[in-house]
């Protein structure tokens, strides 16, 4: 921690309310089908990490201050986040527009953020005290928002930046915080206009049974799930060894006329390590889940300003033993396949008219460690783009969020802009069982030693 002597700690102001700096409409809002997902339905904490810049325009002002102001005048643009979750009579999620304002919360702590290396490879119990992590939520509703900001004796500080998954996904958060940071650094409005337009996303109830991709009969079991002994990891993987990894696949597959991606190569990588982690059960199967954003594979398009969840998932199923044995890069194609399957407009509509008949039947998803759910974070532009007029932030770290009971979820997400060898890398984020880390970490550090011989 600061160091051996003084251990980390932080000196934490009252929570002020922040509401929009203009009247904004009074209204109920309701939210789509993919945002009435159960498992969406969770405060999703994320820090953003910011270095001293002495000789930028800010340099001088109070992060807190500066943040405060901006957030309060983006709360004009973004209304719905300064009001509240509320639950309406058929148990359909929408927000009660009612200029609640956003808890902020103000802290200093007492060391340099170099004392804890920007946050690279930080302890989750350090990170959960860098978010606001109040249970906001009294008979009015919940808070689909919350702020900390924390500084730093070097002059740099972090964002505890928490939003409700049922209201944005990671595009859509992604596009509020820029603009949060545009008008923090002198914009008079935000370069794109928030759209609501949840109906676009509205699904029917299905009529026939509903076709799950893996049923809970035929799925794989872990000896080492469940547990309540987790463990949180984030490993690195630099271009090169990325790189080496897809050309030797494709030298294997002669079949394939195009090129794997990153995403594919290291999704279907990371998958097969898991489930040998975990020691899933050979006969049961597991599935692989992928995000894919679907804002402009509708016809017409999403706007632009579209801040919704706006995503249906890719699957490829796999009985475990063939996972182990196959090829890795048939497992590839196979992801590639799902990706292309998923950019069609009825499989679109279908996946949240299935979302729609869940909701109605109260049908939930747990998380079991039989399948892998990954988001892919690297392209929502959120460490380069996101200037408060102290230059980019250089790191960014998600605190782990209970999505699927943890064990499912994997995030792909930009290296640190502290580490020029990362450049054009990767970091995978995992959240797995504490007795499976080892064998999964031993997956990992072969990509990275012997890339060579995949």
């Amino acid at each position: 921690m600061a160091n051996q002597k003084t251990p980390f700690s932080l000196d934490m102001k009252d929570v002020v309310i922040v509401k929009p700096s203009k009247p904004t409409p009074s209204v109920t809002l309701s939210l789509s089908s993919i945002d009435n997902n159960p498992a969406l339905n969770i405060l999703c904490q994320t820090i953003y990490v910011y270095q001293a810049n002495l000789d930028f325009p800010n340099a001088q002002l109070d992060p807190a201050h500066v943040i405060k102001e901006a957030l309060s005048n983006a709360l004009v643009y973004y209304y719905p986040l300064a009001g509240k979750i509320i639950t309406n009579d058929d148990g359909k999620l929408g927000i009660n527009c009612n200029d609640d304002g956003v808890p902020f919360l103000e802290a200093t702590a007492n060391c340099e953020l170099s004392s804890l290396h920007y946050l690279e490879g930080i302890d989750v119990p350090t990170a959960q005290r860098l978010v606001f992590d109040n249970p906001s939520q009294d008979e009015t509703g919940q808070h689909p928002l919350v702020f900390k900001v924390t500084k730093f004796l070097c002059g740099g500080f972090t964002i505890g930046f928490g939003l409700s998954h049922a209201v944005c996904d990671g595009f859509g958060a992604s596009q509020f915080f820029r603009a949060v940071a545009e008008l923090a650094s002198g914009k008079n409005e935000p370069s794109v206009k928030p759209v609501w337009e949840r109906e676009r996303l509205v699904g029917t109830i299905l009529k026939e049974p509903l076709q799950f991709p893996m049923d809970e009969t035929s799925r794989a079991t872990s000896p080492f799930w469940p547990t309540t002994e987790m463990s949180y990891e984030c490993f690195n993987f630099n271009a090169e060894s990325i790189q080496t990894l897809k050309m030797n696949l494709m030298k294997e597959s002669e079949s394939v006329k195009e090129s794997f991606t990153t995403l594919e190569t290291l999704g279907a990588y990371v998958w097969r390590s898991r489930a040998r982690a975990l020691k899933l059960s050979s006969e049961g199967k597991t599935l692989f889940s992928l995000a894919v954003g679907v804002r402009h594979l509708l016809d017409p398009p999403l706007s632009d300003g579209y801040y919704g969840n706006a995503f249906v998932g890719a699957f490829v199923v796999l009985p475990v033993k063939e996972l182990n044995e196959r090829p890795l890069w048939e497992v590839v194609k196979l992801i590639k396949e799902s990706k292309k399957l998923a950019f069609n407009s009825e499989y679109i509509t279908n996946s949240i008219n299935m979302l729609e008949t869940m909701r109605k039947f109260n049908i939930k998803i747990e998380g079991t460690g039989a399948s892998m759910v990954l988001t892919d974070w690297r392209q929502l532009g959120l460490l380069e783009e996101v200037d408060f007029g102290w230059k980019a932030s250089v790191n960014i770290v998600p605190v782990p969020w209970n999505m699927f009971g943890y064990v499912d979820l994997c995030l792909f997400l930009p290296p640190s802009s502290l580490d020029p060898s990362m450049k054009g890398g990767v970091r995978v984020f995992v959240f797995l069982p504490k007795a499976s880390m080892p064998k999964f970490r031993e997956e990992m550090e072969s990509l990275n030693l012997k890339s060579g011989d995949e």
